[in-house]
């Protein structure tokens, strides 16, 4: 279980780690735009992005 954890932790941390790297431009545009963004939107964005995940780890398992 623990290994489990790690590795979707490490997975995490590679993919977030990628976006600045490859397009440090993108990622500071969004960074912005996010920071503009109102609660209600910051909360509706995260949900969508939860749920895909849990969709995809749905279909992956």
């Amino acid at each position: 279980m623990w290994q489990d954890i790690l590795t979707a932790v490490s997975l995490f941390l590679i993919i977030e780690g990628m976006v600045p790297f490859i397009g440090p431009n993108f990622y500071r545009q969004a960074v912005l735009r996010i920071a503009q963004m109102d609660d209600n939107g910051l909360r509706v964005t995260g949900l969508t992005i939860a749920s895909v995940g849990i969709f995809i780890l749905y279909i992956v398992r």
